[in-house]
């Protein structure tokens, strides 16, 4: 980001500031997803083994979150993408997306999926996850084929 120094940490998801974030995206997606298409985690989903999550920070101010979840050896997902309604169009969400991709690609995963909403609030984030790459592919990981729904994948 330009007016500030960015800041992507690993976050144990303990802190209320990252709680008070993560339900603004939960309400985000209650208010534009039906509840049969609303995929978002709360704070008990987040905290599994198999996810690693991070805050993003500009000059101590949170921005930003994205999480990486192990599907599989080969196979990861991405999870609770947001940029913070101050900060949306100020870079954050490319430098999460980017942060992720390359953990992937440390991990030694080939794959790397995620399940957004197809409606037009989502529609930047359409445009972020195509930039970096991502392409439309089926459900994966248990999700069903759903109108409200857009899966996206890239190949590592």
């Amino acid at each position: 980001m330009s007016d500030g120094n960015l800041n992507i940490v690993l976050d144990d998801l303990t802190g209320s500031e990252i709680a008070a974030f993560l339900q603004a995206h939960i309400d985000d997606m209650r208010a534009t997803s039906p509840p049969e298409s609303k995929h978002a985690l709360d704070l008990n989903g987040l905290r599994q083994p198999e996810i690693t999550f991070w805050s993003v920070y500009c000059d101590d101010v949170l921005v930003g979150c994205g999480a990486l979840k192990q599907l599989s050896e080969t196979h990861g997902e991405i999870k609770s993408m947001r940029t913070g309604a101050d900060a949306r169009g100020r870079g954050v969400g490319g430098a999460v997306l980017q942060h992720i991709i390359e953990e992937a690609r440390k991990r030694g995963y080939t794959r790397l999926s995620l399940e957004t909403g197809s409606m037009e609030f989502f529609k930047p984030a359409h445009r972020l996850y195509r930039r970096f790459g991502f392409e439309p592919c089926a459900p994966f990981a248990g999700y069903k084929e759903d109108p409200n729904s857009l899966f996206l994948m890239l190949s590592l």
